[in-house]
């Protein structure tokens, strides 16, 4: 273990003087005064007043005229309530004209002589979700995806997404725009595909730290047989115009204990220290030399937000839904250099870092300590998901490209992250149960509920729960024909109401000290036709399949998700997202290495989210999804010895048996189901004996038979509770 000048981490820097006192609530969606922060912001760059739900009861079949979400005055009060009425949904604006931007982005492009110009979604450091003030494609096109990259011409723009936007980048963008449908039957497989294709004897632009030194090395080889060369302007062309662009993140960084953390960050650079030392230099084969000074690997340099939380165990509130902050992380031999703007280190985080002897530099004096070498002679190692404006202040001498062993690291949790983890799940689970318990009530009550309020409803339950941080991700929340776009998020101003006759999909996760969630679960208020019971069964089969997978050491990911998908396809029936990612302990609910799309084999320790699905496009969709521990199983056989995987499901949420189709269920999946969902009141039970709606509702669940009872005579349905 590093000890530091003032003692060991153990010692000092993790203890409980460093864990901010619950009261103090480090909450994305809440903080003193109800003044929203950067991680309360929807998804627009844009803040605006928003007006208050109405309120009624009406009957089921009458029909809905006015503003409605199920009695929100009379039953949020106090802070609840203050919370939905200030909350801003800027996508609720109309469309915006994007001429006015495109025309001075393009005077800009002329300039430098640009025949296109590329504006990805990411930032600086390769982030899913960004800031506000990183929000570039969303603000010149108005797109408001998590996922998509604009290309814009002299005389065309475009916006190239995948299958999960391609309706609502429609209806967001403007005339202006059209849209690249990245994986269709007849598109290109990736935006550099497209890019390839159309271009030739021309210079394409972009900012070079919105690029991966990955996907730079990839383009650059294609466009060189077109004639064509990126180029990167000195200044990013959208900062330029963006004359109202927010302000980066002021928001402090705080520790993450080591009762939760379960690792000492001293031990954590060690550790990597150590592997640094362990790679060979970067000597040319031919050569028969010792090598050179600067031949040797000597640092990292690492980028990611994430990466650099979890070795540093800090976490921030600069980017929604993610506790990272923006940050980099320079760790040699002699040197841990965390280049971060001041504003954000309170006195405790400062002597926490002089702790393990991290030294720290503004956020934006990473360029000058490059461009110097200031840590000598020795070559520094980045991995190929660094941005290539770090690769170009280095030069190709002085610069080694691997594999992050800090997401491997990352990705395998030790006892306490998994610890807990669990602990989390399950509380997640009493909120998700007592939230489902109260939206049957009040839809049985004929109540109309809108899917904003049925999802800020989950939200409130879950605030309630101990180490609760905030959401881990936009709800999705979805009725109907939105459910069958699988990242549909609902908006506070449509007053889109729940329907009784189609699936009702719910994704969502919270946020706390001690774990992030991922839950979906679809429900059915009324009385589902074949059709959806069907698809529903086909859909649980899948589910079923991966979590009572048995597999040798070296499987992949990738390998396992033909189980998910062996059901539906049966029936001629798929999804085209993925089966499941991994997922941080307090970090971002997206997390690799593994995944089931990965060819990174599968080990203990790792967590993974099981999410088959179906979609039926235009009507309703469908999404089980429950997270999973990679644990050693014991085998009847034991073949090579103890070698064998499989999971523990930690999601404890019932799953609807009135969807499922008994018949089409094996004995084996039939006692899966009614196992899962016993297990669920098991585990629950001692935490909802104050909630006794939300306790009986999980008993009828458990207790439950498999589907719907059939009509008796004359064709009239009961369903006893």
């Amino acid at each position: 273990m590093y000890q530091s000048p003032r003692g060991s981490a153990s010692s000092r820097p993790e203890n409980a003087d460093y864990y901010p006192p619950e009261s103090e609530g480090l909450s994305y969606t809440d903080r003193v005064g109800n003044q929203p922060t950067r991680s309360n912001t929807f998804r627009s760059n844009i803040t605006q007043s928003s007006t208050n739900s109405k309120q009624s009861k009406v009957s089921v079949d009458s029909k809905f005229t006015g503003r409605l979400t199920s009695e929100s005055a009379s039953t949020l009060v106090g802070s609840s309530l203050q919370r939905k009425i200030d909350d801003v949904d800027p996508r609720s604006q109309p469309r915006i004209d994007t001429t006015e931007r495109l025309e001075t982005l393009r005077d800009l492009m002329a300039k430098h002589e640009l025949e296109y110009y590329l504006i990805p979604s990411e930032d600086a450091h390769g982030s899913e979700y960004v800031a506000i003030n990183d929000k570039r494609r969303e603000w010149i096109s108005g797109f408001t995806g998590s996922s998509g990259l604009a290309i814009v011409s002299r005389s065309h723009a475009f916006m190239a997404t995948d299958s999960r936007y391609w309706v609502q980048a429609k209806q967001e963008l403007d005339r202006n725009w059209s849209v690249i449908k990245v994986g269709s039957v007849d598109g290109p497989k990736d935006w550099i595909d497209w890019l390839v294709e159309e271009v030739r004897d021309c210079r394409v632009g972009i900012d070079a730290r919105m690029l991966t030194y990955e996907k730079a090395t990839q383009l650059n080889s294609r466009l060189q047989p077109k004639n064509t060369k990126l180029f990167y302007p000195p200044q990013n062309l959208v900062d330029l115009i963006w004359k109202e662009k927010p302000s980066r993140s002021r928001e402090p960084v705080f520790v993450q204990p080591m009762k939760l953390a379960g690792m000492e960050a001293g031990a954590k650079i060690s550790k990597l220290r150590a592997w640094i030392k362990a790679q060979p230099p970067s000597v040319p084969a031919y050569s028969k030399a010792p090598p050179t000074p600067t031949q040797i690997q000597e640092a990292i340099l690492i980028s990611n937000l994430a990466s650099i939380a979890w070795i540093l165990n800090l976490r921030g509130d600069d980017i929604p839904f993610n506790p990272v902050f923006h940050s980099y992380l320079f760790i040699s031999s002699q040197l841990a250099v965390l280049f971060i703007e001041s504003q954000k280190i309170t006195s405790d985080v400062e002597d926490y870092l002089t702790s393990i002897n991290v030294t720290r530099r503004d956020y934006n004096d990473v360029w000058t300590f490059l461009r110097k070498k200031e840590w000598g002679q020795g070559r520094v190692i980045i991995s190929p998901q660094t941005s290539y404006a770090i690769s170009l202040m280095l030069t190709s001498y002085h610069y080694t490209v691997l594999p992050s062993v800090i997401e491997e690291w990352k990705a395998l949790k030790n006892d306490a992250e998994i610890s807990g983890m669990k602990a989390a799940y399950i509380r997640d689970g009493v909120a998700y149960v007592k939230w489902l318990a109260w939206l049957e009530f009040k839809m049985s009550q004929g109540y109309n509920i809108t899917e904003y309020e049925a999802a800020w409803r989950l939200t409130e339950f879950r605030r309630k729960g101990k180490n609760y941080v905030g959401l881990a991700y936009e709800n999705i929340s979805a009725t109907g024909k939105n459910a069958a776009l699988p990242h549909y998020v609902p908006r506070k101003a449509d007053e889109i109401m729940l329907s009784r006759n189609e699936p009702y999909l719910n994704d969502s996760g919270g946020q706390y000290r001690d774990g992030t969630c991922d839950t979906t679960r679809t429900i059915h208020f009324g009385r589902p036709t074949a059709e959806q019971c069907e698809a529903f069964t086909r859909v649980l089969q899948g589910h079923i399949a991966i979590d009572s997978a048995v597999f040798p050491e070296g499987t992949t990911g990738a390998q396992l998700d033909v189980l998910a998908r062996k059901a539906l396809w049966q029936d001629g029936l798929n999804y085209l997202h993925g089966t499941g990612h991994g997922f941080g302990s307090f970090l971002n609910v997206h997390e690799g290495p593994h995944g089931f799309n990965s060819s990174v084999p599968l080990e203990p320790g790792h967590v993974i989210t099981n999410e088959p699905g179906f979609y039926k496009e235009g009507h309703w969709g469908m999404r089980i999804e429950s997270a999973l521990l990679v644990r050693r199983v014991r085998t009847k056989g034991e073949f090579n010895g103890d070698i064998w995987l499989g999971f523990e499901r930690l999601t404890c949420v019932p799953i609807q048996a009135k969807m499922v189709k008994d018949a089409m269920l094996s004995k084996e999946e039939r006692q899966w189901l009614k196992d899962h969902n016993k297990r669920c009141l098991d585990v629950l039970e001692p935490f909802l004996r104050d909630d006794k709606r939300a306790l009986k509702w999980l008993q009828r669940e458990a207790q439950r038979g498999i589907g719907i009872a059939n009509p008796g005579p004359g064709g009239i349905h009961i369903d006893w509770d």
